[in-house]
């Protein structure tokens, strides 16, 4: 069925339409015609499943036909990265529309997020951590909200968001809409929506959280120490078009982009050290296919949406199975088809039955044939944590001895040359007060 059937305003079906959204996925089937009808709506999606839309489509249906006087929705979610996507994909679903929208998150200045406020634009999307910032200042004023979103609370749960999200909570009107999205239900998130939701509608609740259907999951064992040579080989051998790179740390993400760099691929990282122009330049660069690879935290996993991603790489198994839901969701997107390759080494098959549990299947075990398994990379891939630290350690103690060494130099010449003034005074003194003349100095 056509997305013509929930009655949105056809200048909506304009913008559905340029963006290429034929039929509605299963999530919006069901989380539109409540949210239009003003309900309160509490569901269960995962990453992929288009809920975005789910939620953006009937704030615009509800927003088009009224004037602009002040902020009217406001969405909340995890990450800078997600925030900006959502909001992007608000400005192409309402171009044909006079709704306005603006993200409001950190890494960037907070003079273009203060006009918003004092404009009023109709949509914040925000992450909790920036709007708290601005709820500090008498211009962040949402007396007008009328329609609230928290999408991924789960992975606000995860991030310590929780008690950020009370406290903006606070500063709402309590009579408004709620859509309540969540990957999973655990129990601090069924508390926060009850305290939340009013008689929501609810969808997919009992659903248990698993893959896309289109996503093809495969387990490649392999040497810790080869994981990156091997995802070299498939690269070259051309078996992967593009590539989002889960690691475990920073630090492997940046080893293994720098990896892929030497060796002649086009790769770029993101991670929570990187700027946030950094993170936004290396993700625009990846969709644009400029870079064949991007290497990701899980700080990514719930904000990159990337058309037609051919591959999910897991280059370090998730210790959580969720996690490993959400990294491979980033293929497959929209009832698409992706692949999901996960490298475990043998450290990493507890995890890996873990994930297999969750999922209810055996993933089948891949070999590449004419892959050395037995070489010995020349160096490491990573320095182990205990070393890294031993390093630091060893650093600041030579850097704390060069101190030490210099302020020691500095006290003695320093006591020399108080030394040389007190001698001199002393000579003077014994002379009458004059300095001794130039003849007798030599003398």
């Amino acid at each position: 069925m056509p997305f013509s059937k929930f009655g949105l305003h056809p200048d909506i079906l304009r913008g559905v339409k340029e963006l290429g959204f034929t039929r509605p996925t299963p999530i919006q089937n069901d989380a539109i015609p409540p949210a239009m009808a003003g309900k309160d709506v509490l569901a269960c999606a995962m990453t992929g499943s288009g809920k975005t839309a789910a939620f953006v489509l009937p704030i615009l249906h509800r927003l088009i036909g009224k004037p602009r006087r002040k902020t009217r929705a406001l969405v909340v979610t995890p990450t800078r990265e997600l925030a900006a996507q959502i909001d992007e994909h608000l400005h192409q679903l309402a171009v044909h529309t006079p709704i306005s929208g603006a993200a409001v998150f950190g890494g960037v200045g907070m003079g273009p997020q203060e006009h918003a406020f004092r404009t009023g634009v109709d949509v914040i999307v925000a992450t909790p951590g920036r709007l708290l910032d601005h709820f500090r200042f008498p211009y962040a004023q949402l007396d007008g909200l009328e329609i609230l979103v928290l999408d991924e609370a789960d992975r606000m749960l995860d991030m310590g968001f929780l008690p950020d999200i009370r406290r903006v909570l606070a500063h709402l009107p309590p009579k408004r809409q709620t859509l309540f999205f969540s990957a999973t239900m655990p129990d601090p998130i069924v508390t926060l929506s009850r305290e939340m939701l009013r008689s929501p509608v609810r969808i997919n609740l009992e659903r248990k959280p698993a893959p896309a259907v289109g996503i093809t999951q495969a387990v490649y064992p392999v040497a810790q120490d080869l994981k990156s040579h091997l995802l070299l080989e498939l690269l070259r051998r051309g078996d992967i078009k593009s590539a989002l790179a889960f690691t475990r740390t920073k630090h492997r993400a940046n080893r293994l982009a720098d990896f892929l760099v030497r060796n002649g691929i086009a790769a770029v990282r993101i991670h929570g050290n990187r700027t946030q122009a950094q993170r936004t330049d290396a993700l625009r660069g990846f969709k644009e296919g400029r870079h064949q690879v991007l290497v990701a935290t899980d700080i990514a996993a719930r904000g990159i949406d990337i058309e037609d991603l051919s591959h999910v790489v897991n280059f370090d198994v998730p210790h959580v199975p969720d996690d490993y839901i959400h990294r491979v969701g980033r293929t497959a997107r929209a009832e698409a088809v992706g692949d999901a390759f996960t490298f475990v080494s043998p450290d990493e098959e507890a995890d890996l039955r873990a994930i297999e549990r969750a999922v209810g299947r055996r993933l089948p075990r891949v070999t590449i044939a004419g892959f050395d398994y037995s070489k010995k990379p020349e160096g490491r891939f990573e320095v182990p944590i205990g070393e890294r630290i031993a390093e630091i350690r060893k650093r600041k103690a030579e850097e704390r001895a060069r101190s030490k060494e210099k302020a020691e130099r500095k006290a003695k010449a320093e006591a020399e040359a108080k030394a040389r003034a007190e001698g001199k005074a002393r000579r003077v003194a014994e002379s009458g007060g004059r300095p001794p003349s130039r003849s007798r100095r030599r003398r």
